[in-house]
């Protein structure tokens, strides 16, 4: 049994990832922290900081937000206790902070948790591959409430076609006269509105032919599943940096 830690518990990613736990037989969800302290609650008690927790945990799975990432790196290291990161928007210097830290601890991180989209990351490099020399455009859509731009996912997917044509670069959108578009720009377009759960469409353009690849999620609980996922994968390692094709793979 894998005991975790749900880190943002009250949020709406933190219910979730109970859900998913509690449909898991090798997993369960002992305790969590969020902001609003709910030791009352009837699934498991909510801390307000790490320094309350009781519990054995196993494994921290985390969709809070970047604010928080020394807390929990601190817990991990000082506990040897895995860490699933599920937020985005972290800066350059938070991402060497968790590469310093998968040195002592096994660390999981990635912008996506979903196994599909996943799967769209290889099949965009083999779209770079084949259609090299036409334009790729990024458009990915979220809810209103999402606060970074452009999305994780984004990046993964943008990054995943300069893996391929190195010499490529980023433009975030686009206002106002700003010259033609520069061949080697990848564009990237980000909507907020509704309750968008996530959608992103990879356009490769051409002169004679548009080939799209695109992935819709329509419920939260694919990123859920996903986290679950990685914690039981992560319970078994150590050290070191992993990521979702880590587990896919099953390394």
């Amino acid at each position: 049994m894998v005991n975790v830690l749900i880190h943002g518990a009250n949020g709406r990613m933190g219910k979730k990832v109970f859900e998913a736990c509690a449909l898991d037989q090798d997993v369960k969800a002992v305790c969590g922290i969020d902001l609003i302290e709910n030791l009352n609650n009837p699934d498991f008690p909510v801390y307000s900081s790490f320094s309350a927790i009781k519990e054995k945990v196993d494994v921290i799975v985390d969709f809070s937000a970047p604010a928080s990432l020394d807390n929990i790196l601190a817990y991990a290291v000082a506990n040897s206790c895995p860490a699933v990161l599920c937020a985005t928007g972290y800066t350059d210097e938070q991402a060497e902070k968790i590469k310093s830290a998968s040195e002592k601890v096994a660390i999981f991180r990635s912008g996506n948790m979903s196994l599909g989209v996943n799967l769209l990351i290889d099949l965009v490099k083999k779209a770079a591959e084949v259609l090299y020399g036409f334009d790729v455009e990024i458009i990915e859509k979220h809810h209103n409430q999402k606060v970074d731009a452009p999305s994780g996912t984004a990046l993964m997917l943008a990054n995943a076609v300069k893996d391929v044509q190195e010499d490529k670069f980023f433009t975030y959108g686009r206002e106002g006269i700003v010259g033609k578009r520069d061949a080697k720009e990848i564009g990237i377009h980000a909507v907020r509105g509704g309750n968008i759960v996530g959608e992103h469409d990879v356009i490769f353009a051409g002169n004679f032919e548009t080939v799209t690849i695109s992935h819709q999620a329509t419920d939260r609980s694919v990123f859920a599943q996903g986290a679950v996922a990685a914690a039981k994968f992560l319970a078994k390692k150590k050290v070191g940096l992993f990521n979702m094709n880590d587990v896919i793979n099953g390394k």
